[in-house]
């Protein structure tokens, strides 16, 4: 692997004591929103909550993770399947892209079982825009499971 990408990550608030292995192993297995990266060796370079809503810290994480040099910001794959979703998401990838020079990704790991079901059977994910946000991080059932 020649090329290393710089990522940061947002997590959201509720999950502020996360210690982050979900998505720290999806980026290390390139699964998940990951999955993008097939042949580019991955640094972290800021790992960050959002500060609660309405995403405080969104503007300092960002600019501090730029400044690290982050190239791609994924925001945590929690800000989706947290119950309810994170209704800030798309003003966040808004936000981050038109501010700093930096791409921004929905999601980090691919989303456990439990969740898809429970988001599933509640009709959650049939909003369109949350349907884009969910293909990256979907997997395959078998990959999904490894994430229960």
């Amino acid at each position: 692997m020649g090329k290393t990408t710089k990522i940061g990550i947002i997590i959201c608030d509720r999950y502020r004591r996360c210690a982050g292995g979900k998505c720290l192993r999806a980026m290390r297995e390139k699964a998940g929103a990951f999955s993008i990266y097939p042949d580019t060796e991955l640094e972290l370079v800021g790992y960050t909550t959002c500060d609660g809503c309405p995403g405080g810290n969104v503007e300092y994480a960002g600019e501090e993770m730029v400044k690290n040099g982050a190239e791609i910001i994924h925001l945590a794959t929690g800000l989706v399947v947290g119950y309810p979703p994170c209704p800030y998401i798309g003003d966040f990838v808004k936000f981050l892209e038109h501010r700093f020079p930096v791409k921004v990704r929905v999601g980090t790991h691919p989303i456990p079982p439990s969740y898809l079901e429970t988001h599933t059977a509640l009709g959650t994910f049939q909003d369109p825009e949350m349907k884009r946000w969910l293909e990256p991080i979907l997997a395959d059932e078998s990959t999904r499971e490894k994430y229960s």
